[in-house]
């Protein structure tokens, strides 16, 4: 238990520091830039979670450990999944609005991309 639990720690820190540095960056004016902005929350809240699970591991008996470490990682995915799923119909509806040649570049006037 105890590798697992540093393992799981050094994740919460990868996974936080990846979202508290997107948060002090600058905002975009891209959708790419935007939706990764919008997703770095959920980074931060899945890396509390991997960080609880990882202290658990490290300090509690091994079957409550375990199954501590079991419901924060998968939280932890389901968290960075669902806003991740977010993020990406965010992108998807930003897209379809900013498309004005409807498909076709020879009847615009507008540069399609």
């Amino acid at each position: 238990m105890f590798i697992v639990g540093l393992v799981c720690l050094g994740m919460a820190a990868l996974v936080g520091g990846s979202g508290a540095w997107t948060l002090t960056r600058p905002p975009g004016t891209d959708v790419t830039a935007q939706v990764m902005r919008a997703v770095a929350p959920t980074q931060l809240a899945a890396a509390v979670m991997l960080a609880a699970g990882g202290a658990v591991a490290l300090a509690a008996p091994a079957r409550t450990g375990l199954l501590v470490l079991i419901v924060c990682v998968i939280g932890a995915v389901g968290t960075i999944g669902a806003g991740s799923w977010q993020g990406a119909r965010y992108a998807a509806r930003r897209e379809a609005q900013a498309g004005g040649c409807a498909g076709s570049c020879a009847s615009c006037t507008l540069s399609c991309k």
